[in-house]
C-alpha cells in the first residue's frame, strides 16, 4: 500500500554491473540512508534476469520494491508495484488484474497522457533538470514546468531527472511529494551518504 512517506525518495537502479548481489547491496545502502522505495530499472536485462533481480530486491530490502514497465515481472516477483511508462499498458488495464494494494505509478507529461495515467497511485514528472541517465528522457522542463504538470493531475507527483541534493528543495516547494533519483544514488560511491544528503536537501 502506498503512503505519502513511501514517495519521499525513490531510488531507481541504473545497471547490474556488479551482479545481482552488488545491486542489492547498493540498494540496501541507499535505504539505510533514507531511500523509501526502490524502482528496478534494467533496460537491457532479459526477462529471466529481471525476475531474478526483482526477487532478490524484494527479499533483501526493508522498503517497497516496484518494477519499471513490467507488471508481469512485478507480480511474479511479489513486488509492491509497477511504474508504467507512456508506451506501456494504461493504469486501468493493470489495475484490473492486480491484487488489492498493488502500487501503480505512471509517467506523466501532459494533457495527452491524462487517460493513460488516470487511477495511478502516483505519477512521475520530468525530466525536471538535464540528465544523462535516460537517453529518451526528453528536454528538461524545469521547476515551473513540473509545477504546471503537477497542477493538472490529482495523484501525488514525484520529480525525476537530474535531481540532486542542491535542487531537491525547490521541487518540494513546487508541490513534489518526493523525488526519484538514479545517478545521484546508484552512481555514487557511497549510496547511503548520498541518500542522507538527498533527504536533507528535499527537507523530509
Amino acid at each position: 500500500m502506498l503512503t505519502p512517506d513511501v514517495l519521499r525518495l525513490v531510488a531507481i537502479t541504473d545497471d547490474a554491473r556488479d551482479g545481482i548481489e552488488g545491486l542489492v547491496a547498493r540498494a540496501r545502502a541507499a535505504t539505510r540512508g533514507g531511500a523509501t522505495m526502490v524502482q528496478l530499472r534494467l533496460k537491457y536485462a532479459t526477462s529471466r534476469e529481471l525476475l531474478a533481480t526483482a526477487r532478490a530486491l524484494v527479499a533483501g530490502l526493508p522498503v517497497p520494491v516496484i518494477v519499471n514497465d513490467r507488471a508481469d515481472i512485478a507480480l511474479a516477483a511479489g513486488a509492491a508495484g509497477v511504474h508504467l511508462g507512456v508506451d506501456d499498458l494504461p493504469v486501468a488495464a493493470v489495475r484490473a488484474m492486480a491484487p488489492t494494494g498493488f502500487i501503480i505509478g505512471a509517467s506523466f507529461g501532459g494533457a495527452a497522457e491524462l487517460a493513460h495515467a488516470r487511477g495511478a497511485d502516483y505519477v512521475g514528472i520530468g525530466p525536471v533538470y538535464g540528465t544523462a541517465s535516460k537517453a529518451d528522457a526528453g528536454e528538461a522542463i524545469g521547476v515551473e514546468g513540473f509545477a504546471r504538470l503537477r497542477a493538472m493531475i490529482d495523484a501525488p507527483a514525484v520529480a525525476i531527472g537530474g535531481v540532486d541534493e542542491t535542487n531537491a528543495g525547490a521541487l518540494r516547494e513546487a508541490g513534489a511529494a518526493g523525488i526519484a533519483v538514479i545517478r545521484a544514488l546508484f552512481g555514487a560511491s557511497d549510496p547511503e551518504g548520498a541518500a542522507r544528503r538527498l533527504r536533507r536537501g528535499f527537507g523530509g
